[in-house]
């Protein structure tokens, strides 16, 4: 093991060991803040400590067999305890390695998913209602909640936006590599010389951005105008200004809702996803400015690049990015996503870790 590496990991040991003197302490519990914060903590280096233990106890049984080596009687025997000794001491401190990159904090956050249809026209704005169909059939195998917050519908069916609030445990960590470009080939419906169409639309996730964050807005900083809310909905809509829209004057981002009846939630829906959009734009622009420094495969944060094509014909499905093709298009558009992004988290995780190699 790296000296770096090892270093940190003694660090952390006597971290632990001072938290565990805080919150042994009568009174730790006064202030209760603090002393969440230091269970929070705890809970996320004690795996990581009790791991090093593991690896550390490793050491030594592989240390006690050098020893036994040096006596012919037992050679062959402590031959065999070396080799599946440093087996282990290098599965362990891979696993060590792993859990010292850096967590990303959005992680456990909710999100808001927005789906845009680009080029392609009817087409585009039907594959868009098929990828929100196959993200929400996802939330539905992971037993999240999808709440959408404003929807623009297409001509011939599908959006031509649609911006949906996803709430789930680890949502934001499966799917933040899902923004990008995402292209469709396939025959329209509306085609009848049989011929194969390509059509994009665009999909963006933004980790929700919650009350406790350093995300500040200025209400200064914002214009809010109301409207009536248009399309389906009843007398209800033409008579009462229940749509609202915020333009955010620093960064010029606009957001819409009139999804709801009333006023005053579709204000507070569009307060959150500004946030996000904010957050999102903040997040992309430190992205930008790693990814110049290093090539990243993954989590570029560049909403231009195509990552996905989507090829109905073949029965196929690319990730640009990791060169990835899965021949279960049909499974795949009904939220069978998993494959898809486990391959990208490893990916990065990949990258990660030979960023670590690097620095140490």
């Amino acid at each position: 093991m790296k000296a770096s590496i090892a270093g940190k990991l003694e660090s952390l040991d006597a971290r632990l060991k001072e938290i565990d003197a805080k919150l042994s302490d009568p009174d730790a519990a006064r202030d209760l803040d603090a002393y969440r914060r230091l269970s929070r903590e705890r809970s996320e280096i004690h795996p990581v400590v009790e791991l090093f233990a593991e690896f550390r106890r490793a050491e030594g049984d592989v240390a006690a067999a050098e020893e036994m080596a040096k006596d012919p009687q037992t050679r062959a025997f402590a031959e065999d305890e070396i080799r599946a000794g440093r087996e282990r001491l290098a599965a362990l401190e891979a696993r060590l390695q792993a859990m010292l990159l850096p967590r990303d904090p959005n992680d456990d956050k909710n999100l808001f998913l927005e789906i845009r249809a680009g080029t392609g026209g009817d087409e585009s704005a039907l594959f868009a209602g098929d990828l929100f169909r196959m993200y929400a059939r996802f939330a539905e195998r992971n037993r999240w909640q999808v709440e959408v917050v404003s929807e623009s519908p297409g001509e011939a069916g599908g959006y031509k936006e649609v911006i949906a609030r996803v709430v789930g445990d680890g949502a934001y960590s499966k799917l933040k590599f899902e923004s990008g470009g995402h292209r469709v080939q396939r025959v329209p419906a509306t085609e009848t010389q049989g011929r194969i169409h390509t059509s994009a639309a665009t999909v963006a996730v933004m980790p929700e951005a919650d009350d406790t964050s350093d995300l500040q807005i200025n209400p200064a900083d914002v214009r809010v105008d109301t409207f009536r809310a248009s399309g389906a909905g009843g007398q209800h809509v033409n008579k009462t200004d229940s749509a609202v829209r915020l333009t955010h004057a620093p960064t010029g981002i606009v957001v819409e809702c009139q999804d709801a009846r009333s006023q005053h939630k579709n204000r507070e829906q569009a307060w959150r996803v500004l946030a996000a959009r904010i957050k999102d734009k903040r997040m992309r622009e430190q992205q930008a400015k790693e990814a110049s420094e290093r090539k990243s495969l993954v989590g570029s944060g560049d909403r231009s690049d195509r990552v996905r094509t989507y090829n109905f014909p073949q029965g196929r499905v690319t990730d640009h990015r990791i060169n990835l093709t899965l021949h279960k298009i049909d499974a795949i558009m009904d939220g069978d996503l998993a494959e898809l992004t486990s391959a990208l988290a490893a990916e990065h995780q990949a990258e990660q870790l030979a960023s670590l190699a690097r620095a140490s």
